[in-house]
């Protein structure tokens, strides 16, 4: 008698552990671990991740497995295992981390066809059962979906078709979904055979200038492109390519087409002579140990890309592969067109911003070994990857590495993680590092610094514009003063470029009655609605609640609305109406809602069509024009006082990296911040690009009160549509954790529970507590409570972040 296995599948649900199924003897051996599987749930079928398989069957009576809809594993074992050690650290439920690692249409559904067995064709049994029996038995071929079997018995057929099954009288089909819409192909070009020598080149095209561009052109973009894109970026016609592939040089390939919305991006390859401290830099990476880890500490336009890039070409010559992250997805055009310039068709881009079927397509070239390099977001970092040799995340302080829904990971841990398991190693590039980093830094980690710019260039002096004292502009209400308007005056008149950082969008920050001081806050939510316009609108920036603009005080009937605070809007008019002459583009939320809108403008910039570039934080990082001569922070003090422990931490970053946008160039460059606060250590340190004064001193005020990264932290937010409940709810949790962690003697402190600092999003109230503690006995709490806090419980929905980047 042969044993029976059981599978443990994950289900992209909130529940906290995986089901077990029978693994039926006819799929036993495609059901393996990391294989997509098709389950019944309840009175549905839905698709899981095989996570385990073993001889243990769960408690009653076992439901079997429907059907394997691939040939292969989606999940390479490493990232499973990787999945599984992120979900024990976060808390998570291992479908939600799997749901989170996977593109979309791997989940989406798949449909199940019921095909008739040689017994089915003339078995006959009773009741709902025979009646789908003999339905199919009617059609041609014996085959139908699940679905339509479901609207004939005119209610969910799961239970049936389970029977016939059982019985031997049906088989089942799991068929994905075609996101290709058929196989498409075009035609690629490839060079043939070793690169040619200069000597060689030279007494090739003497007389064939067109050909050597094509040549040159697939030679910098790795050795193989598409036709199309070739030919369009040598500006050439078939004929010099047809004399190519005569000669030998070039042949033309029939391959698969894949949708890539950045084919078209490729930049001027990198140099490959390196500075010496980029080549010392470069050496220190090569001698990193498996699953080994390296701050590259460089100044804003201290070619840490370069270094980035020189790293990958080695291992891809090793025959290793590479991730790099950008914290942004407007980001990643330009870094892939850099990436592109230097490894041409090895590059696969991953990011939430693609369509379903450009993600799969990029998944699925990643796990066949087809693209060696992937470039993206936060999700990019489980992009399937064999023998992975490099995890790099690029301005690795950034807080949108953090998953902001559950599982709230982080991208720089999970790069950890992956390297551990895969024997990768981490780079982690920035010249602002995140106090965490600096804190591994401190206690031994590997560092490694470039402290001056390419070409010697001087960083930018930084003047802080004391607005206590300093005049404003007295031709209106201009949110700047009068020395930053007559730098921006200089500039403009000499044909530079200006940045303004303003990190407020809209035209005001909020309207309030000039009688009584009522503020419009929005309906659903503990904010004031922001002042828009184009069309005039008041709209909230977390549940983006739109309404009118109001004539009147609804609290006194007051009909004087007075406009407080300028954003983003109000700044590009203001200064298009000061410098008329002046070319003006604002770069936030707003202006940068459509597919690559963010490139565009930066074109704009690059091709000298803006003069002034204004905008929130986006145009703080990325950002390289040698003619931008000056950098204003319009309002320093925006973030500063927030109440978050890393208010100030992220004020230092943020003047910064934008103070680096300036002096790239030749001509040099000048930064004006305007604060209230100038003795402020965050923006004194920021004035004089002093990053480790500040991080140390940042570190010491983080021992006490103890904050990370002296202790762990984890945040439960419990949220509801009824305030005393919520209260109540997380009180009762709150005990229970006191309780617990007295039982245990684990030494956490739990601190709360208290109203969120913004109390209300989106009609829920909200209400929050921190539990503080080590490393080890903190994991071991959310790993206890963390996939039990998933489901809402009494209407109260509870929420576990450990390692929060924000406390609003």
């Amino acid at each position: 008698m042969s044993t029976s296995r059981f599978a443990r599948v994950a289900l992209p649900l909130p529940v906290p552990e995986p089901y077990r199924y029978r693994v039926p003897p006819t799929i036993a051996d495609r059901v393996v671990v990391g294989a997509r599987v098709v389950v019944p749930v309840r009175q549905q079928e839905m698709i899981g991740i095989v996570v385990a398989l073993d001889e243990t069957p769960p408690p009653g009576e076992a439901r079997e497995v429907l059907a394997v809809p691939d040939d292969e594993p989606a999940l390479p074992e490493p990232l499973l295992a990787v999945a599984e050690d992120a979900a024990r650290h976060w808390g998570a439920p291992i479908g939600l981390m799997l749901r989170a690692m996977l593109p979309a249409p791997l989940w989406g559904r798949t449909e199940l066809v019921l095909h008739l067995t040689e017994a089915g064709a003339t078995a006959r049994v009773g009741g709902a059962a025979g009646e789908l029996l003999a339905w199919l038995q009617r059609r041609d071929g014996g085959r139908a979906s699940a679905r339509a079997a479901s609207r004939l018995l005119r209610r969910p057929a799961f239970d049936v078709i389970d029977r016939l099954r059982r019985l031997g009288l049906l088989s089942l089909e799991a068929v994905p979904p075609d996101l290709r819409g058929g196989t498409r192909t075009a035609r690629v070009a490839v060079l043939a055979g070793e690169p040619l020598t200069l000597v060689e080149r030279e007494a090739r095209f003497r007389r064939a200038r067109t050909q050597r561009a094509l040549y040159e052109s697939l030679e910098q973009a790795g050795g193989r492109l598409a036709v199309r894109v070739l030919l369009d970026r040598a500006g050439a016609t078939a004929g010099p390519l047809a004399q190519l592939v005569a000669g030998g040089i070039v042949v033309i390939e029939e391959a698969e087409s894949i949708r890539d919305p950045f084919a078209d991006l490729v930049g001027t390859p990198p140099p490959t002579e390196l500075l010496p401290a980029q080549q010392d830099a470069l050496a220190t990476l090569a001698a990193l140990p498996p699953g080994g880890e390296a701050l590259l500490h460089g100044v804003t336009g201290s070619g840490k890309t370069a270094v980035y890039l020189e790293h990958i070409r080695h291992l891809l010559a090793s025959g290793q592969g590479a991730i790099l992250l950008v914290p942004e997805i407007a980001l990643t055009p330009q870094t892939v067109a850099r990436v592109r310039g230097a490894f041409g068709d090895a590059v696969a881009v991953l990011h939430s911003g693609l369509s379903d079927a450009e993600r799969a397509d990029a998944w699925r070239l990643l796990r066949r070994g087809e693209r060696r390099v992937a470039v993206g977001a936060r999700s990019a970092v489980f992009a399937p990857i064999e023998r992975l040799g490099v995890i790099i995340l690029d301005e690795e302080h950034e807080g949108s590495y953090k998953n902001g829904e559950t599982p709230r990971y982080h991208a720089r841990d999970v790069a950890r993680m992956r390297a551990r398991r895969e024997g990768a190693t981490v780079i982690l590039g920035t010249a602002t590092p995140s106090v965490e980093s600096w804190a591994q830094v401190r206690q031994g980690g590997t560092v490694i610094d470039l402290p001056t710019r390419v070409a010697g260039r001087p960083m930018p002096p930084v003047d802080l514009v004391d607005l206590r004292h300093e005049p404003l502009v007295a031709a209106g209400p201009l949110p700047w003063s009068e020395a930053l308007d007559a730098a921006m005056a200089r500039s403009l008149d000499r044909g530079e470029q200006v940045l303004l950082l303003l990190n407020r969008r809209g035209w005001s920050t909020f309207i309030q009655c000039a009688a009584c001081g009522t503020v419009v806050d929005c309906p659903s939510c503990s904010i004031a609605l922001t002042l828009h316009h184009d069309p005039e609108h008041l709209r909230c920036h977390y549940c983006d609640h739109r309404a009118d603009v109001p004539a009147g005080c609804a609290a006194c009937g007051g009909t004087t609305i007075h406009r407080r605070g300028a954003g983003t809007q109000q700044l590009e008019r203001l200064v298009a109406e000061r410098f008329p002459r002046a070319r003006v583009a604002r770069m936030d939320l707003d202006t940068t809602g459509t597919r690559w809108s963010h490139h565009r403008i930066l074109e704009r910039v690059g091709r000298g069509e803006v003069d002034v570039l204004l905008g929130t934080q986006m145009i703080a990082k990325g950002i390289d024009f040698p003619n931008v001569t000056l950098v204003g922070v319009v309002d320093a003090d925006t973030a500063l006082h927030l109440p978050d422990f890393r208010a100030a931490e992220r004020t230092f970053q943020l003047v910064a990296q934008v103070a680096g946008r300036a002096g790239r160039g030749p001509l040099g460059g000048r930064v004006l911040v305007q604060t209230r606060q100038p003795e402020h250590p965050a923006l004194q340190c920021a004035a004089r690009h002093d990053a480790t004064t500040f991080l140390d001193a940042e570190l010491a005020a983080r021992t006490m009160p103890p904050y990370p990264p002296t202790v762990e932290l984890a945040r439960v937010v419990a949220s509801g549509p009824e305030a005393a409940d919520v209260e109540a709810q997380l009180a009762t949790f709150a005990a229970w954790c006191e309780r617990a962690i007295a039982r245990s003697r684990a030494g956490l402190v739990v601190l709360g529970p208290a109203p969120c600092p913004i109390g209300r999003i989106r009609g829920e109230y909200r209400a929050h507590l921190l539990v503080r503690g080590d490393a080890r006995a903190l994991g071991a709490w959310v790993r206890t409570v963390g996939p039990r806090l998933s489901a809402r419980r009494g209407g109260i929905r509870f929420t576990l972040d450990r390692d929060p980047v924000s406390m609003l």
